[in-house]
């Protein structure tokens, strides 16, 4: 069928059941596919016969990166010091191979309906014990929820070693935005960007009934999530383990960019983002259509008058 919604990612489309056969997949890929659409989430095998020897590598490489923590003693506590590098593939060739992977890429291609790119990476060491939050505060698109996560398990996780936990289903909830919490956004400062939608996620859970379901992973497993999916870090009980992983961001061709927890998105002002693809470390701009918005010189935030006015003159 021709897709009316070319606005909303193929697995998120209300119409996702007559567009599934549409969508080019394998029996794997339509496994994958229907479980980010009914849960949220799809675990896989990462596409890579290389994983195993590129996680050693990466650990080996960026273990002493990690200050206050001493992975070397199986009984010191890891839980302290330094739990996060971000961006590595700037550097860590292995970081950027996981990140790049073109079997990913197209994956992610078909199941969205656009070119994926990944943007941004994270490696740990050990767990995050985060709250429940969606990736949808920091990254957001417009058409929106064209973003998603991918977290590979760097080695066997068991539930002592505080592990990724996910809500399935709820992809499926409102979206927050700062206006539906009441607060403005735009030109604000914030020590945590998830804090002030917090009590809106416990809100929804409690409403919903939703409970938290762990990720017990092994060595070169991965986890697709959606933007909106609640998820977050079990509590560590034994904090002598390491739980190595690292997480890619992806967003996909032809959307504006920005960090909704500091915008403004009913009256259009937005904290733009400016990207670079890892995989051709190109600029992805701004767009609208295929048309290019471009930001006032000196100016990270566009306003929609902005907007508006430079697709009329576009047109």
């Amino acid at each position: 069928m021709t897709n009316p919604f070319p606005g909303i990612p193929l697995i998120e489309s209300p119409l996702f059941p007559a567009l599934l056969e549409t969508m080019g997949l394998t029996p794997e890929e339509q496994k994958v596919a229907c479980d980010l659409h009914e849960q949220g989430y799809a675990v896989i095998d990462f596409p890579d016969p290389e994983i195993g020897e590129r996680i050693d590598r990466i650990k080996a490489n960026l273990g002493p990166r990690f200050t206050g923590i001493d992975l070397a003693d199986p009984q010191s506590n890891k839980t302290v010091g330094d739990r996060r590098i971000q961006d590595a593939w700037k550097f860590d060739e292995d970081v950027h191979e996981i990140a790049k992977n073109q079997h990913m890429l197209d994956l992610l291609a078909k199941l969205y309906g656009r070119p994926a790119f990944p943007f941004q990476t994270l490696n740990f060491p050990v767990g995050t014990q985060q709250e429940a939050h969606t990736d949808a505060v920091h990254f957001s698109s417009l058409p929106e929820r064209f973003m998603c996560g991918v977290w590979l398990a760097m080695e066997d996780i068991g539930p002592n070693a505080g592990p990724l936990f996910y809500l399935p289903g709820s992809h499926r909830w409102p979206l927050l935005t700062n206006s539906m919490i009441g607060r403005r956004g735009y030109g604000s400062k914030l020590a945590s960007a998830q804090q002030p939608f917090e009590e809106g996620w416990r809100a929804l859970r409690e409403v919903y009934g939703a409970t938290e379901e762990p990720f017990i992973a092994r060595k070169g497993q991965a986890l697709i999530w959606t933007a909106n999916l609640l998820h977050g870090g079990c509590y560590q009980k034994d904090q002598t383990l390491t739980r190595w992983s690292q997480v890619t961001h992806y967003y996909f061709d032809d959307c504006i960019y920005y960090t909704p927890a500091f915008s403004d998105e009913a009256v259009g002002r937005l904290d733009l983002r400016n990207l670079v693809a890892i995989q051709d470390g190109l600029p992805r701009p701004n767009t609208f259509l295929g048309e290019v918005i471009q930001r006032p010189k000196g100016k990270k935030k566009l306003s929609a008058r902005s907007i508006i006015r430079r697709l009329r003159d576009i047109a």
